[in-house]
């Protein structure tokens, strides 16, 4: 290429790292001869040769004792030691399921030295105000679990969390008697209303808004925190056909309706989680729709490698497939 454009290695070299000041002529014909002939900087050996370090910083939930999350960091950790030899390490910065302790690691985030984020926006408001003191920065974001729909700026990858509520909403209708009780359970640590939660209900309850038929529905809705399970008593499910939990904690009122041998109530929930699963081939839970936390985890790490690595340009969203488990096709 330095013959064809008559001018030294040195030249090309600084054009094509875009370092140093080169004359505009010079500019000009290499980047002519580049588009031409199809030249590709090789970025692998550029950065080897540099030493070029990519940090991740990884926000999310602390996954200690919390199997969906765990799932998550098993992806991005398979991600990693893929793309360890090239430079890529992560970061993790984890917080507890209260707004003290997202503020707190959301700040560390902002004062780390980092390239790129995978971020899962748990708390709505406050994770839109992390994201607008972000914007100053000009790494890459990729969103998992929850989709705030602000604009196109970051990368998603997880289920469309809406139109998973409305497929819950169909397999809560299947095969039900003229008057459908439904239970809605929504099990909590200390979240009042997560991102992908106000979207699940929203689709579950517009299914029936705009699926009218000659059965009629009654809704029910109760709020649990996880520490207080003993609030569940036997009168609660009285005369209840279904149970909708929008999260992936199912198993608990699964547990509860076994241990009171309550039967015929139907379950749906969220995530093969162990507890899920083991309940879901006992016919405890009905059905369950996979979120694939795994697989959100390890495609969002493989977008900034993309991204930041290969210099790439941004992946396009990707959207989780809704994947309903029923006791027939799980998978140990």
């Amino acid at each position: 290429m330095a013959r064809l454009a008559n001018v030294s290695t040195g030249t090309v070299d600084r054009i094509i790292h875009k370092r140093g000041q080169v004359a505009q002529e010079n500019v000009d014909k290499v980047n002519a001869i580049i588009k031409e002939h199809g030249y590709k900087r090789n970025v692998f050996a550029s950065n080897l040769a540099f030493n070029k370090k990519f940090v991740f910083a990884v926000l999310l939930p602390n996954y200690n004792h919390v199997e969906y999350w765990h799932k998550h960091v098993l992806g991005i950790q398979k991600a990693a030691n893929e793309y360890a030899s090239y430079g890529v390490e992560m970061r993790y910065f984890l917080y507890d399921y209260d707004a003290e302790s997202f503020a707190k690691a959301a700040q560390e985030v902002l004062v780390s030295h980092h390239q790129g984020l995978l971020f899962a926006p748990v708390f709505i408001k406050e994770s839109l105000d992390f994201l607008n003191k972000y914007n100053e920065n000009i790494n890459p974001v990729v969103l998992v679990d929850s989709n705030l729909k602000r604009n196109d700026a970051y990368g998603y990858f997880g289920q469309d969390a809406y139109k998973s509520g409305f497929l819950a909403g169909k397999l809560v209708s299947l095969n039900q008697k003229n008057v459908n009780r439904i239970l809605v359970v929504k099990i909590a640590r200390d979240i009042e209303a997560t991102s992908a939660y106000l979207q699940r209900m929203e689709g579950f309850y517009d299914f029936f808004k705009e699926n009218s038929t000659a059965s009629k529905v009654e809704f029910k809705e109760i709020m649990l925190r996880d520490s207080d399970k003993e609030a569940l008593n036997v009168t609660i499910f009285e005369g209840i056909d279904s149970v909708f939990v929008p999260n992936s904690r199912a198993y608990l009122i699964a547990d509860f309706l076994e241990k009171n041998n309550i039967q015929d109530i139907r379950i749906i929930g969220y995530d093969l989680l162990e507890q899920n699963k083991n309940h879901l081939k006992k016919g405890g839970i009905d059905f369950l729709i996979n979120q694939n936390p795994e697989i959100q985890g390890y495609t969002a790490i493989t977008s900034l490698y993309k991204q930041l690595v290969l210099q790439e340009s941004k992946m396009d969203s990707q959207y989780m497939p809704l994947e309903i488990i029923v006791k027939e096709n799980v998978i140990d």
